[in-house]
């Protein structure tokens, strides 16, 4: 009987289970073999190979004593599928593998200078301990050049402070920092009962680019309270910044951030939350990218229901 001609028989819906119970006698050279293999009945093999036989219309087996052997047309079939039985068998092993494999790889992350000085070595000391396989790379850039980075696929995220969110970013705050005056502590602003924009802009300010967001709002706050200031130096990184302040040459408005219990030895450090907005510090992603598992275990570190979808129900984060 050709096989074109093979009337369907009930093992023929289901492929891969004669075809495992023919790859084992094939191995194994006997059907009770084979069964105690496979956790099923002799009366059960038997039945897999008969229909598969006559599916592909020929002998598979022949008997050469007490064993079992391939027929030549059983040899020209196990060549086929033997990889394929030992690869579907094989699947929930491989596939765990593969999920293990996600710890390794690479990501990419792009953070200001102050972001990694003072705020990422916590979390990237976890990642490390947890991912040690994960070629992690962070990127020194001010924001706005980090979501340049981000619409281009160079980097997964963006770890910083953000004044305006463009539409096609997502943005979640996480921490909050207080914006301070620091001053030389012989300063006359330092020990002044009350502090004021005016009394402030009399004294030539120390602040970084003018691209990076504390230019920015540090001009927004005076430009709406319409007091003229004037930047005597723009320089980048905070600790140059406060070095210069301990030296004279200046003072400042920073967040604290940046500030902790040695800097208080060598700077008046006064806060200003009347006038300037706290500062807010997140993770900004784009929107619609499925991030990858190195880049979701890294948020969970930070916050580990950031870009989550909820519910219709539940309003989430917000994209600001």
């Amino acid at each position: 009987m050709s096989p074109s001609s093979t009337p369907r028989f009930a093992y023929k819906g289901d492929r891969l289970k004669p075809l495992r119970a023919f790859c084992q006698v094939a191995r194994l050279g006997s059907v009770s073999r084979a069964a105690e293999a496979l956790y099923v009945s002799q009366p059960a093999v038997s039945q897999q190979l008969q229909a598969l036989e006559r599916e592909m219309g020929v002998r598979l087996f022949e008997r050469s004593g007490r064993r079992l052997l391939p027929t030549a047309e059983g040899e020209a079939l196990y060549e086929l599928a033997r990889p394929l039985v030992e690869g579907i068998d094989a699947l929930p092993a491989t596939f765990r593998r593969q999920l293990a494999g996600m710890d390794a790889g690479e990501l990419e992350i792009a953070a200001n200078s102050s972001t990694i000085l003072y705020l990422l070595p916590r979390i990237v000391g976890a990642y490390r301990d947890q991912h040690p396989e994960v070629r992690l790379r962070l990127h020194n850039t001010i924001s706005a050049d980090g979501t340049d980075l981000l619409r281009a696929d160079t980097v997964e995220l963006v770890v910083g402070s953000m004044l305006d969110v463009p539409a096609d970013l997502s943005y979640v705050p996480v921490y909050s920092f207080t914006p301070m005056l620091i001053t030389p502590r012989d300063h006359p602003l330092a020990t002044m009962p009350q502090l004021t924009l005016e009394a402030i802009s009399k004294h030539g300010l120390i602040l970084p680019p003018q691209r990076q967001v504390t230019w920015r709002l540090v001009d927004l706050v005076f430009q709406q309270a319409r007091v003229p200031y004037t930047v005597s130096l723009e320089v980048g990184g905070w600790e140059v910044i406060k070095q210069y302040v301990a030296m004279g040459l200046g003072i400042s408005i920073v967040s604290s951030i940046c500030l902790d219990e040695a800097d208080a030895a060598q700077l008046a450090i006064r806060p200003l939350d009347a006038w300037f907005p706290a500062r807010s510090y997140g993770v900004l992603v784009r929107k619609g990218k499925v991030l990858s598992p190195q880049a979701r275990a890294f948020i969970d570190l930070i916050g580990p229901d950031l870009f989550v979808r909820r519910s219709h129900e539940d309003p989430g984060h917000s994209e600001r």
